[in-house]
């Protein structure tokens, strides 16, 4: 992952310059020999950092572990510091908990490299909170305990995004350690709260969008994967709205031997309330929640044409028997283009080995809505409480609903005619020889929108991580030295031109 940043950083700059002749040149060939070189020695090195961060359970959607998110965030500072980077703890403010207790935010981490003011300025983004993790998942290793199994580095964070985030922090030690001119200057944004939502962030780039963004030429994310084997440049996230649906019944957990069958039971109502949400095809159930999807376009169906995506592997890595779509098309637009609506998890109902005949007293169902282009996260989140509220007045309970929502983040497409995309797919085509895949990504990375329209700087979407990598989920991994036979053939090339 370090040497395709380190090429990365030739892109950018190829991309800032908008120069095809920069990354081919003799010297430029010479220096990433040396930099390539570096990196092979230091691997070890490197995968022993990861280890030490991933050991940092940094899980940010529990505010009892905040802790551990401020606790990565210094190791972070500390080692950008080690580098000779400047480093600005941004406060963020605070935030109030259900319990009515108000706890501060942890800080966002802004940090920059020695500046030339003749060079363009490549702000990264990354963040260092994860989502939770524990072995009873189905994990085959300890989450929190980096492991290596045949070159894979298996742990929570590992490619979603402490081992992204480390990728550019090892790029810039090849450079500094080969005594080698970086040839952007270097920004960075570093939080930990992503994973619930970037809470605060928006308004810290509004406050520093004519200070530490003033300067900063374009906006570079590396928080995603390849959608396939083949080098890829994104386009687009969906949003993301997290609901609560609590059901409050009788004061008291039943025995279902005495109360069953003669009360409305919590669970019942969710369950109905849960079934009316979507089909078995996946079809979003809640009326006019998609009625403002944008149209796709004739330009827009092509860029699917050119993705090597294979039904068949992708079955065997999702262990899968067939998907929802019967097309590569189908499915990829289903998964980055199309709204989706997830139902997560029950709180409250007995979910341990064995039995127990209780009838809860309060469930709570959790559920997400994938949003896209033109979709708005108000008016979503308005639709879900009156279906749901029509939906219980239909059931005649006496229970008790209450509906809660909470990230709302909005979904972000790029403009691949802007002339970072245009350059960004030039510099593929010569890194790797081959036509980048232009993909979008299912998931919601609030900040690409954000930066997007707050700063009005150019936004692009680096991925790094393979397409089996398994982020959120069991057994994420990330592998030790990803994308081998592209720079080889990178190194060649320079050489024989």
């Amino acid at each position: 992952m370090t040497k395709f940043i380190v090429v990365a950083f030739l892109l950018l700059h190829t991309s800032a310059s908008s120069s095809s002749s920069s990354s081919s040149s003799p010297r430029a060939a010479g220096m990433l020999k040396q930099l390539f070189q570096y990196i092979d020695d230091h691997q070890n090195q490197f995968v022993q950092r990861l280890r030490e961060w991933v050991t940092v359970q940094s899980n940010s959607g529990d505010h009892t572990k905040w802790g551990e998110v401020e606790r990565i965030l210094n190791m972070t500072a500390v080692r950008i510091q080690e580098m000779g980077g400047t480093v600005d703890f941004a406060d963020i403010g605070t935030q109030q908990l259900p319990s009515g207790e108000t706890v501060p935010l942890p800080p966002v981490i802004l940090a920059e490299f020695e500046r030339d003011p003749k060079k363009a300025t490549l702000c990264i983004y990354g963040h260092v909170d994860v989502q939770p993790a524990k072995m009873a998942d189905g994990w085959t290793t300890d989450p929190f305990n980096l492991t290596e199994i045949k070159g894979n580095l298996y742990g929570r964070g590992a490619t979603d995004n402490k081992g992204p985030v480390l990728a550019w922090l090892h790029a810039v030690e090849s450079y500094q350690a080969t005594e080698k001119e970086i040839p952007v200057n270097i920004k960075l944004i570093i939080e930990g709260l992503e994973e619930v939502g970037s809470y605060g962030l928006l308004e810290l780039t509004r406050k520093r969008n004519d200070s530490f963004f003033a300067d900063v030429d374009f906006i570079v994310i590396s928080d995603n994967v390849w959608a396939t084997r083949n080098p890829a440049l994104t386009y687009g996230t969906r949003g993301s709205s997290y609901f609560f649906v609590e059901v409050d019944g009788p004061k008291l957990d039943f025995h279902s031997g005495v109360y069953g069958g003669s009360i409305q039971e919590p669970m019942s109502d969710l369950i109905a309330l849960l079934g009316s949400l979507l089909d078995h095809t996946g079809k979003i159930l809640v009326p006019g929640v998609t009625d403002d999807v944008a149209p796709l376009t004739e330009d827009e169906r092509k860029l699917y044409d050119n993705i090597s995506f294979d039904l068949e592997e992708m079955k065997s890595v999702a262990g899968v028997k067939h998907f929802l779509q019967d097309t590569k098309e189908e499915v990829l637009m289903a998964r980055w283009r199309n709204p989706s609506l997830s139902i997560h998890g029950i709180q409250g109902a007995f979910s341990e080995p064995g039995t127990k005949t209780v009838i809860p007293k309060q469930v709570t169902g959790k559920f997400s809505i994938r949003q896209v282009p033109n979709m708005d996260p108000p008016d979503v989140e308005r639709k879900v409480k009156e279906h749901l509220l029509q939906v219980f007045s239909t059931l005649k309970s006496p229970n008790r609903l209450r509906v809660t929502a909470t990230v709302g983040a909005k979904p972000w497409v790029a403009n691949l005619k802007d002339p970072q995309y245009v350059a960004g797919q030039r510099a593929v085509r010569e890194v790797f020889g081959v036509e980048p895949e232009l993909i979008r990504e299912g998931s919601t990375i609030p900040i690409a929108q954000n930066f997007q329209e707050e700063t009005g700087k150019s936004v692009m979407m680096l991925p790094i991580g393979g397409h089996d990598d398994g982020e959120h989920s069991q057994n994420e991994k990330i592998s030790r030295i990803p994308y081998v036979s592209p720079l080889n053939s990178f190194k060649k090339n320079l050489h024989s031109r």
